[in-house]
């Protein structure tokens, strides 16, 4: 419980001059009663449970890493019959929808002009007048 809420109306914290302190929302004491309230909420609905489950030990790890195969820099491909283009969106080989990629709906321009109430420096504008002048 927080003793001192946010203003709904302040909105999320915005760029520059717009933004607005969420980081010093106090916490509420869990005595003199807060925390009987608190245990209230949590006892409404079961909390998951977890597996008995250790971390693994520094030793585990450094071990894994020592027997896991390391491929050298210069060493000759693993995969001879795959393209070097494969995963981008030219050349042979399969594109980004593979990697489950959309390509981009809108253009580089439309979402700058979104940004341009915002561009106190006027950096933005010129990055849109830029983008607009070739397509992007």
């Amino acid at each position: 419980m927080t003793t001192a809420p946010m203003n709904p109306l302040a909105g999320p914290a915005g760029p520059g001059k717009y933004a607005t302190r969420t980081d010093n929302l106090q916490m509420g004491s869990t005595s003199y009663g807060e925390g009987v309230e608190t245990q209230a909420i949590k006892s409404g609905a079961p909390l998951a449970k977890t597996a008995n489950v250790r971390g693994a030990r520094a030793g585990d790890v450094r071990e894994a890493a020592e027997q896991a195969p390391v491929t050298e820099l210069y060493a000759p491909t693993q995969r001879p019959d795959e393209p070097i283009t494969a995963g981008i969106a030219m050349g042979p080989g399969a594109g980004p929808e593979v990697l489950g990629m959309r390509p981009a709906t809108e253009k580089l321009s439309d979402v700058l002009a979104k940004m341009l109430p915002y561009d106190e420096t006027g950096e933005i504008a010129i990055l849109y007048q830029r983008a607009a002048s070739r397509g992007l």
